[in-house]
């Protein structure tokens, strides 16, 4: 009893710290992009996002899957993390040298001469990366996660304000280049610094090939995963303009904010904590069902709420010049509703060690989405309805990753479903509360906003209390206990 206290406090206090850390640094993200996104023009942001899946797959490669691989095992040595820190370093140093001399080719391939020198120094945050994986996986392993906040904000903070001055001083695009090399470097010097680890001189075959064992499969599934979700900048950027990709850029932005902060606060925390009862199949199934309604609880509204507001806000934060990227938020909102139960189903598959079904899912999924993007080229959609496929592909990838989650832990689609059901009714009755105010045809954004917001949090709440949504009530008896 004394293990399972300590085991759920350490869980509540490491999704506390995790989702703070990636809401007051999306919080600061968010700021500093409002700030550039008024400094910089829409091109400037589509030519960023024109080589963004070129560093993402890159990254991809250097961590491996190495760092889920360090997280699952029961003990790890000195010599596995240095092993592992020296695969790092090497393959993030080889590559930096196939992206420079590729520069030229891909810069052609854009039209875009002028990403050749921005390749070649974005590419430096991959060895600067590097250097703190093994650095941020022990912290993981450790549950130690207030830290890893307090470094991700000051390095934030410290990249923002760099690349505010420089947008200001007039250097465009290269003001969004450091933004990207500071943010890493303090990273990994913080990392560094506070971690106090260091690799030994030493490269053990035998701890690859145990690691890799895990990890490869995951790598492969990763970068399958990273070079679709990249997949839009390239398309967008070669068949468009860097001006729709700079609408299309900044819209995501806005909403990973709210959906990739939730998502990545489960991953990260229902990880280590799911894979320490791998071996108590019913602790594990009834923790696995209280995390799946808690995220869905916080997911749901919030990103259907931006749905609803997003004229009056994108129109606040980023000016006139950007109201061509609200449809395109609208709908990548609806794509995010989903993505924490992708992060929680795909969770149990690695803490049971099914890499291999893991990676098998990642082909199937891309594979059928792939075939939907290429269908829409060739009948030459219009990005909205590009993005669209996001949607549909989103929702197809929660019945088939689902679908597993019953053989594995026996947790059924059907169950996943009945369980979110009701927290999905209150999420619509609170959309309608809160389109309301759109019909009174108010001159001023700023009331519009406030107003929907109020109505909407105003309405979950009651439509909660109606519904006796269990999740309502544990939050709600957490904030009564915190004010005592």
């Amino acid at each position: 009893m004394k293990e399972k206290n300590e085991l759920r406090k350490k869980t509540f206090s490491g999704l506390i710290w995790t989702f703070s850390d990636l809401v007051i640094n999306q919080g600061l993200q968010f700021i500093i992009q409002i700030v550039l996104a008024r400094l910089l023009l829409p091109e400037e942001f589509g030519l960023i996002g024109m080589i963004t899946i070129f560093i993402a797959v890159s990254n991809s490669i250097v961590d491996s899957g190495f760092s889920n691989a360090l997280i699952r095992e029961d003990e790890v040595t000195q010599e596995d993390y240095s092993t592992v820190f020296y695969f790092n370093l090497g393959t993030s140093i080889i590559l930096y040298i196939i992206l420079y001399f590729s520069s030229p080719s891909i810069g052609s391939f854009f039209s875009e001469p002028q990403l050749i020198s921005v390749l070649r120094v974005l590419a430096i945050t991959l060895i600067i990366n590097s250097f703190g994986l093994i650095q941020k996986t022990k912290m993981t392993r450790e549950l130690e996660f207030k830290l890893q906040m307090v470094i991700n904000m000051i390095s934030s903070i410290t990249s923002g304000i760099g690349a505010i001055i420089l947008a200001y001083l007039g250097f465009g695009i290269w003001s969004l280049v450091f933004r990207t090399i500071i943010l890493q470097g303090v990273q990994a010097i913080m990392l560094c610094f506070f971690n106090r680890w260091w690799p030994s001189f030493v490269f053990s075959i035998k701890s690859f090939k145990k690691l890799f064992g895990f990890g490869w499969k995951l790598l492969v599934s990763g970068l399958i995963d990273t070079t679709y979700n990249n997949l839009y900048y390239v398309i967008i950027g070669k068949i468009y303009s860097s001006t729709d990709l700079g609408y299309y850029t900044n819209a995501q932005k806005l909403r990973d904010v709210a959906s990739n902060s939730i998502s990545l606060a489960v991953q990260k925390v229902t990880y280590p904590v799911l894979s320490n009862i791998q071996s108590e199949e019913e602790r594990l199934r009834i923790a696995y069902r209280k995390m799946i309604r808690s995220a869905v609880y916080v997911t749901f509204p919030f990103m259907f709420g931006l749905l609803i507001i997003a004229k009056p806000l994108i129109t606040i934060l980023f000016g006139e010049n950007w109201v061509n990227s609200i449809v395109y938020f609208q709908i990548l909102c609806i794509a995010g509703m989903l993505y924490p139960l992708h992060a929680l189903n795909l969770n149990i598959l690695q803490v049971k060690g099914r890499s291999d079904l893991f990676l098998r899912l990642e082909i199937i999924k891309k594979g059928v989405s792939v075939s939907l993007i290429i269908i829409a080229i060739i009948l030459k959609f219009r990005i909205d309805n590009l993005i669209w496929i996001m949607v549909l592909n989103s929702v197809i990838c929660f019945f088939i990753n689902s679908y597993y989650s019953k053989s594995i832990i026996g947790y059924s689609t059907f169950q996943q479903l009945k369980d979110i059901s009701k927290i999905f009714i209150v999420t619509i009755l609170m959309g309608i509360i809160a389109c309301i105010p759109i019909f009174l045809n108010m001159d001023s954004n700023f009331l519009l906003l406030i107003i929907q917001v109020l109505l909407g949090i105003i309405s979950y709440i009651i439509f909660s209390k109606i519904l006796k949504l269990e999740e309502f009530k544990v939050i709600l008896t957490l904030l009564i206990k915190k004010g005592e």
